[in-house]
């Protein structure tokens, strides 16, 4: 019964911290070929597809998308390639 025990915990402290360090980030894409005002509606529904996005504002008229998402699911890269793949290309700004 110990046995199972300290192999309990010792499963649990090698798995535990790869969720301890992911954390919400926000960040802010220049987004490139937004020419019209039906073009943040597909530029949101990309970024909306991609898993671990949790909120995506997106302006057009200043070209950006501020998304929120959890960093241990997915990363900005995802993100721009995500509008990219939608035929607007972005990055991330600052």
């Amino acid at each position: 019964m110990n046995k199972r025990l300290i192999s309990a915990a010792f499963v649990l402290c090698l798995l535990g911290p790869s969720t301890v360090f992911a954390a919400e980030r926000t960040v802010t894409l220049a987004v490139k070929n937004m020419y019209c005002a039906a073009c943040p509606y597909t530029v949101k529904a990309s970024l909306e597809a991609v898993p671990g996005a949790a909120k995506v504002t997106v302006s057009y008229k200043d070209k950006t998308a501020v998304v929120t998402f959890d960093d241990a699911k997915t990363s900005v890269n995802e993100l721009t390639a995500a509008t990219t793949n939608a035929g607007y290309p972005s990055a991330a700004k600052g």
